[in-house]
């Protein structure tokens, strides 16, 4: 559904969330593999240390919340690098809430960081990926957003308007010749995942994850899911009436 690509090698990758976990797995994965890369997240000291092997890396850290700095972002982007093969949307940030403990705060700040963030970083780049009529965007949603799941009463929520967006986005860009990326983990043991007091089946190294997410990248996918031996069972218990899929999600969640 999107160009295959053979060869890393001085491909220009805007890596957004690249600190941590999957962001920073991602950064390794692809600098091994030739791309020059752009690191952007909030924490700048974590940044400077992942690019600290790298001198050809960009530093450019900014919070996705503020639109203005990911706009400052790309600007010294393509100042130094004249365009932008790809762009990799990975922030984001979890927290578990349930309806007895909403809280109004914290679930105003997950779809401030997940969708209002996300839309900052797209508002950066689509101008510039648009008037180059090539590259390419990825965006980090969830398997979480694929149905309703306990716990997660507010990012699941936010995850769903991800894989909505990048459906979107998708029949919108690939006649402009852009190709677009939906990413769907499961579970991957990151610093945000580590919260998690319940058992989390099928879990991953974020080094995994970033293998499965380039391997997809390579191979054209649209749909980007892993692990597949977790991911397929959500996708299929999605297709369930409601009344099975609500007793089969309490019956194996126990809750």
């Amino acid at each position: 559904m999107n160009p295959r690509i053979q060869d890393w090698r001085e491909r220009r990758v805007w890596l957004i969330g690249a600190s941590s976990g999957i962001g920073a797995a991602l950064a390794r994965e692809l600098r091994e593999r030739g791309a020059k890369l752009a690191l952007s997240a909030r924490n700048a000291e974590a940044l400077q240390l992942l690019a600290a092997d790298d001198v050809s890396s960009l530093v450019l850290p900014f919070d996705i919340t503020q639109a203005a700095g990911a706009l400052l972002a790309r600007d010294e982007i393509l100042a130094k690098w004249g365009g932008i093969d790809l762009v990799l949307v990975v922030a984001g940030t979890y927290q578990k809430m349930r309806a007895e403990d909403f809280d109004l705060t914290a679930a105003k700040q997950l779809v401030e960081t997940n969708l209002n963030g996300t839309l900052n970083c797209l508002a950066a780049v689509l101008p510039t990926l648009l008037a180059q009529g090539k590259g390419g965007i990825g965006i980090v949603a969830s398997v979480a957003g694929l149905s309703g799941l306990p716990q997660a009463l507010i990012y699941g929520p936010t995850k769903a308007a991800l894989i909505n967006l990048c459906e979107s986005l998708y029949l919108d860009l690939h006649a402009r010749g852009i190709a677009v990326y939906l990413i769907n983990p499961g579970f991957v043991a990151t610093p945000l995942t580590a919260k998690n007091d319940f058992t989390m089946p099928a879990l991953i190294s974020a080094e995994t994850a970033a293998h499965e997410i380039v391997r997809g990248i390579e191979r054209g996918e649209f749909h980007i899911h892993f692990p597949r031996r977790f991911t397929n069972w959500l996708r299929v218990l999605r297709l369930l009436p409601y009344r099975l899929y609500f007793w089969l999600i309490h019956k194996v969640t126990g809750l």
